[in-house]
């Protein structure tokens, strides 16, 4: 024990235990002797990192010293009944505490993390209202855009490779075509298809008139135009007159707030959501179409997934399973009868975000229509609670391709990626909440983001976009 090492091990477990007695007697409101541990606390630190300073170990007189004083404040603790018994349920009921506490933040957390991705910046804001303004006053925009409809045989020409894209995210879009554009090795033969909100339709018609994509051809619709998009046929469009419904998403009151505030996004009823069960009905000409998100990134030429074959079934995706928290199982509920009788919990996941569908298969199957058996069956919310994903696994079983993982890497909006797949891969999706036009975006990947935006762009710059 008079080794200097034993010494300053003794001095250390004697803070420790000062320490943990230094909490309990300050919510014993005993502040003169929570003061006296705090200073010999002080002291006994001071003596150990002089030593450490000076590179010698602690004389005798300052050991005896700091152990002794320490030693009988420790002795009137113990008088004060802060023994081991007590301190411990102190302690113990002190974790919960700080548990409770830890719980709270976090829901916070979750809460805020939520609201800050569902936001509009500023600057998104600012361009949409410049371009609608853009739009109503220049005549050559709109001349510019009736010029192009004039060669509107190449929106129907099925020799050509047609991608769709729904989205009221104008930047986020343009960065989707121009990315595509920009890595096709015929962009000539690559046909945009938006589909936007009223809103945003002046705006997102004023941007792809006003900039050119290496010869891309883009062509701008809205959704309100489409009148067989009603709720005597779409089930979301009906359950949104559903009083329960509405309560659910936009109160939140519904089940006294139990249900996560992700699972209450309104965003999963919007019919340009939803719009990609009925692709074929959007574009009734076209034979084949390759979807993709407003969050993806393209860096490699697509043409080839038109020519893949799918064997006979409707939708070539990228299988998320590598990982067993990606199957069935994870996003449908099998305490229910009809998810338990009909699908494999075990089958592999699949993501949106990248897809290749063939609508002539689509069509003979009636896709759309059991999208429309599910959507109806969870009216109550009891097959699934969350976005589109589990009603694709549902009316794509059985009916999709595995294609190469490489097609489609995700990840980018809320994990960390390998640097290789980052680098194979010819879409990357920045799915999660961290998106790379936020201020919560991942620093690490937003320049794969930002190279296909012209920051030096007089509406970008007058709309403070850097």
């Amino acid at each position: 024990m008079l080794r200097p090492e034993s010494v300053a091990r003794q001095i250390n477990d004697q803070i420790s235990l000062a320490k943990a007695i230094l909490v309990i007697a300050k919510e014993s409101n005993n502040l003169q002797f929570a003061w006296e541990l705090s200073a010999q606390i002080r002291n006994s630190q001071m003596l150990l990192s002089n030593a450490a300073s000076r590179r010698s170990p602690l004389t005798n007189r300052e050991s005896e010293t700091a152990i002794r004083d320490m030693a009988l404040l420790l002795y009137q603790a113990q008088q004060l009944h802060y023994d081991s018994a007590t301190m411990f349920m102190r302690l113990k009921a002190k974790i919960q505490i700080l548990e409770e506490q830890t719980n709270s933040f976090s829901e916070k957390s979750s809460k805020y993390g939520q609201i800050a991705a569902e936001e509009v910046p500023k600057s998104l804001y600012c361009l949409g209202v410049r371009l609608t303004a853009e739009w109503f006053r220049s005549s050559n925009l709109q001349k510019k855009l009736k010029e192009e409809k004039l060669a509107a045989a190449k929106l129907v020409d099925t020799g050509l490779y047609h991608f769709c894209v729904f989205s009221d995210n104008i930047l986020a879009t343009s960065v989707v075509v121009n990315s595509t554009a920009m890595n096709s090795k015929n962009p000539d033969m690559v046909v945009f298809h938006l589909v936007t909100d009223e809103v945003n339709y002046a705006a997102m018609k004023a941007w792809f008139a006003m900039n050119s994509f290496r010869g891309v051809t883009v062509d701008v619709q809205k959704i309100q135009d489409f009148s067989w998009l009603n709720a005597s046929y779409v089930p979301v469009l009906k359950q949104l007159q559903d009083s329960d419904t509405q309560n659910y998403y936009f109160s939140g009151n519904h089940d006294n707030s139990r249900t996560p505030i992700k699972f209450r996004n309104p965003k999963y009823l919007s019919m340009l959501n939803h719009l990609r069960f009925y692709i074929p009905e959007v574009f009734p000409a076209l034979k084949k179409v390759l979807f993709l998100d407003d969050d993806v990134v393209v860096q490699k030429d697509l043409s080839p997934l038109f020519s893949t074959d799918l064997n006979g079934n409707v939708n070539g995706a990228v299988e998320t399973c590598m990982e067993t928290f990606h199957r069935y199982h994870k996003y449908l509920n099998y305490s229910h009868p009809l998810i338990r009788q009909h699908f494999d919990p075990d089958a592999c996941g699949w993501a949106f975000g990248m897809n290749v569908f063939d609508l002539v298969e689509w069509r003979k199957r009636n896709v759309t229509g059991i999208y429309h058996y599910w959507q109806e069956k969870n009216v109550d919310r009891t097959l699934w609670k969350l976005g589109t994903l589990p009603p694709g696994l549902l009316t794509f079983y059985g009916l999709t391709e595995a294609l190469n993982p490489s097609w489609h890497v995700l990840g980018f909006g809320y994990t960390n990626v390998d640097s290789k797949l980052v680098e194979k891969g010819a879409v990357l999706h920045f799915n999660g909440n961290s998106k790379p036009w936020l201020k919560i975006g991942i620093e690490k990947y937003k320049p794969l983001w930002d190279k296909y935006v012209d920051y030096g762009h007089p509406l970008l710059q007058q709309c403070n976009f850097h």
